[in-house]
């Protein structure tokens, strides 16, 4: 289960992040998945309050929102989402496509905090 060290690493980086604002408490880490990223959003969940565990972050959730496959298309020059992933083909004209445009990311994308007027 690699999601445990993901998580680790996330800690790591959010804490490290919101300590350097001055932040006391973590609500909720906000993240972009990528369908491709290879990555079980359950598990990480799962991994998370582990990784969070004794931290800023302890009690905190994930946000996760899953990025779907997006390929460009040379021939239509435009992007398409592919409907399935294994199948690398421009969803309009049905051309071969390997220029892929999002699906393998995982990103931080913001902290939810708790501040003394309240969540923030």
């Amino acid at each position: 289960m690699h999601e445990l060290s993901i998580a680790h690493s996330l800690a790591e980086l959010a804490e490290e992040a919101a300590r350097r604002a001055g932040v006391r408490k973590v609500v909720a880490l906000r993240l972009d998945i990528g369908a491709l990223a290879g990555i079980e959003p359950g598990a990480l969940e799962f991994s998370w309050e582990i990784a969070a565990r004794d931290t800023i972050l302890a009690g905190s959730r994930l946000d996760i929102r899953r990025l779907p496959v997006v390929v460009h298309c040379a021939v239509c020059d435009a992007d398409g989402e592919l409907a399935d992933f294994r199948r690398f083909r421009c969803p309009r004209c049905d051309t071969p496509s390997a220029d892929l445009r999002q699906g393998r990311e995982l990103e931080i994308t913001g902290l939810e905090v708790e501040t003394l007027e309240g969540v923030a």
